[in-house]
């Protein structure tokens, strides 16, 4: 009898590959379950045979997939008549330009080109073609920019990018969204009613009546104001081992990566995807109270380079580090399952579990509790909010001007500067020709020591083009780092604006009657709740930037220190061979 399997999620067959489209819903007869490498056939209701990856289905279980719920329907539809677009479209619409700060600067210059990996030819770091990304679409942390359609790693994409969360239905859809609820029950929000409505729009957290799904995230007093509650040992990772591995019977190909956690010392192996996936889900989860920088760019050609695997694995491990020493990112459960999974079956569970999450985007702010602090009044919450904001956007600023001339300081230490230094050193050894064809017999030691002072200078020459990597390039790589990271902080402060705008417009509310007045108490106490997050995610970032570029700067004038004493010792040994008449 053959088996039926019912499709959990879309799946597009890729030309050539035999592999075969399905939708979720529609149900597929297996023909052959004996592919391997996560693989089966299977064939369609019209008749169509082909390749379906073995996560997008479900054996046996035939069933409609519905949201369900028993609240009764939550009408946003009073907000109508007084609110503008929501901050999440306006972050979106105004990120997908090159300046994700131009929705709070209409005078940003935009356009400042990250891609400061893309150096001249001999550099280590020469080899990439491109690093941070400086645009994308839909979502201004999402990676978006050549060969996006294609996999990191692999020629195929195989595993579920599912959006998880609030289902989001196309503009002007009556359909509705039903996430975020509390202890089992869901919220229905009717979109034909609320057209204003998106996923990363504060409404649905102002206007919860419970607490969200999942563990607390207390926020406490510290010696600097809110902080996230930080646990004893500092969670680390190494990212390592890099392994080109198969499936498919050699047709797809993929480099893998083993990670081991500081917690366990037990590694696991990760591919690529596996790290975007992540990144998804933590940005699907935390994005609207934590910024999450953007993984390291893809590339299309190339990526089974031994160098662009070494720089990958590079960056790949900065990112890690990141969110292994953020409290909240490194203790939650879907990170944790990234580290610590036991095998495929867990890891495939967890991932079906993460998937399924409620409490993701605004509602975040429903699992944090301030504990022992004060509601802040709504001038507060604004002055707090425009102060992080100036200084992100500032910070903004000097990061992109670092990286500007420290570029130009590469290109000139990779072209020009070595090829002044090799034509002194030539000149020199030059005249030392031109001495020692005058067969004077007392001068051998002038045209000796002219010569070594010349190689002297062609050795500068090469110390020159490769002292970029041994300190310019960890500059770069930190600042390119947090350039990523503030190009998040637009939407997470975007959310907190629109929050604002949302409390004031209780009192309009209030006075129509559309809300009550302790409804309005209710969303200026989440907004109270919402700003405690901001300052404690604000001194989390100061905290790191103040580690991250004191260590930087100490290694990039400790190397610059070496490299002006080793060239000084080189100069002093030249002097010596000079005698003194």
């Amino acid at each position: 009898m053959a088996t039926k399997a019912q499709v959990l999620y879309d799946f597009t067959a890729e030309p050539g590959n035999n592999e075969l489209s399905v939708r979720e819903g529609e149900t597929i007869t297996i023909t052959n379950q004996n592919i391997g490498g996560g693989w089966i056939e299977a064939q369609n209701a019209r008749g169509e045979i082909g390749l379906v990856p073995e996560d997008y289905i479900e054996v046996g279980k035939p069933q409609a997939f519905a949201s369900g719920g028993n609240a009764a329907p939550f009408d946003l539809s009073f907000f109508d008549s007084h609110t503008a677009a929501p901050a999440g479209t306006t972050q979106a619409q105004a990120s997908n330009g090159n300046d994700p700060w131009a929705v709070f600067d209409s005078h940003a210059t935009g356009g400042f080109s990250n891609n400061w990996a893309a150096q001249p030819e001999g550099t280590e770091t020469g080899q990439s073609s491109s690093a941070w990304p400086s645009t994308a679409q839909g979502h201004p942390q999402a990676y978006q920019g050549p060969g996006a359609e294609f996999d990191e790693w692999d020629d195929e994409w195989d595993d579920v990018k599912s959006s998880g969360g609030y289902a989001e239905s196309e503009a002007g859809d009556a359909g509705a969204i039903n996430r975020g609820g509390a202890h089992g029950s869901s919220m229905k929000i009717s979109l034909n009613k609320f057209p204003g409505f998106s996923k990363s729009g504060p409404e649905l957290y102002l206007l919860s009546k419970s607490g969200g799904k999942g563990p607390r995230l207390p926020v406490y007093t510290g010696e600097v104001g809110p902080v996230w509650a930080y646990p004893e040992t500092q969670l680390d990772c190494l990212v390592a081992d890099p392994k080109k591995g198969s499936k498919m019977y050699g047709l797809k190909s993929y480099i893998e990566y083993q990670i081991t956690p500081n917690s366990t010392n037990r590694p696991v192996n990760h591919r690529y995807k596996h790290f975007d996936w992540l990144y998804e889900r933590l940005l699907e989860k935390f994005g609207s109270a934590i910024p999450i920088p953007c993984l390291p760019d893809k590339q299309v050609t190339g990526r089974f380079e031994e160098e662009f695997i070494k720089m990958r694995m590079e960056r790949l491990q900065g990112w890690m580090s990141r969110m292994c020493r953020h409290p909240i990112v490194s203790s939650s459960e879907v990170f944790q399952l990234f580290l610590t999974y036991k095998d495929e079956k867990d890891w495939k569970m967890g991932k079906r579990k993460a998937e399924k999450d409620e409490t993701v985007g605004v509602m975040i702010f429903s699992t944090i509790e301030p504990e022992g602090l004060p509601d802040l009044d709504l001038i507060e919450v604004e002055q707090k909010c425009e102060q992080f904001s100036r200084f992100t956007k500032s910070m903004d600023d000097g990061v992109k001007d670092l990286l500007t001339v420290g570029q130009e300081h590469w290109k000139r230490c990779t072209g020009p500067l070595p090829k002044e230094y090799q034509r002194i050193g030539k000149a020199f050894q030059n005249l030392s020709s031109v001495f020692t064809s005058s067969g004077y017999e007392g001068e051998a030691t002038l045209t000796d020591a002219l010569t070594d002072a010349g190689k002297t200078y062609e050795e500068i020459a090469q110390m020159v083009a490769e002292q970029p990597k041994k300190d310019l390039h960890f500059l770069m790589e930190t600042n390119n780092e947090y350039k990523g990271l503030l190009g998040c902080f637009p939407d997470t402060i975007g959310v907190h604006k629109a929050a604002i705008e949302k409390v004031k417009e209780g009192d309009k509310l209030v006075a129509a009657s559309k809300i009550t007045a302790s409804e309005k108490a209710g969303m200026s106490k989440r907004a109270s709740t919402m700003s405690y997050a901001l300052q404690a995610e604000m001194n989390h970032f100061h905290s790191n930037r103040i580690y991250d570029y004191n260590r930087v700067m100490q290694l990039y004038l400790e190397e610059q220190v070496k490299f002006y004493e080793t060239i000084a010792a080189k100069l002093r040994h030249a002097h010596s061979q000079f005698t003194t008449m």
